[in-house]
């Protein structure tokens, strides 16, 4: 795994994140549950450094998408404020056409 210096502008989504921390969490189970040797005391920081990395990426990836679904919320809204008409017009339509896909689906 990439430490966050060494990983450029590469994105990982969610699930690599989420699939990168459970790696990490099997590899900490599996050390205490096997012997304690002397290695131990560098590969518990080792891992505790990759834990530390993925929780960085993580609250980035969660910061970004938080950005994103706020600027498409602020928007929608500024577009439905100066087109109303449309707005309401497009609602409609949307509206019949899952009304006759309900009242099709249960006859």
């Amino acid at each position: 795994m990439k430490n966050r210096h060494e990983s450029g502008t590469t994105a990982e989504t969610p699930e690599q994140l989420i699939e990168h921390i459970s790696r990490l969490m099997a590899e900490a189970e599996a050390m205490i549950a096997g012997p304690v040797a002397e290695q131990a005391g560098s590969k518990l920081s080792d891992i505790k450094d990759r834990l530390e990395d993925a929780k960085d990426r993580l609250a980035d990836v969660y910061t970004r998408a938080r950005r994103n679904v706020v600027a498409g919320a602020k928007y929608a809204d500024t577009t439905i404020r100066e087109n109303p008409y449309y707005s309401v017009g497009a609602a409609l339509g949307i509206g019949v056409v899952i009304g006759l896909l309900i009242r099709r689906s249960s006859r």
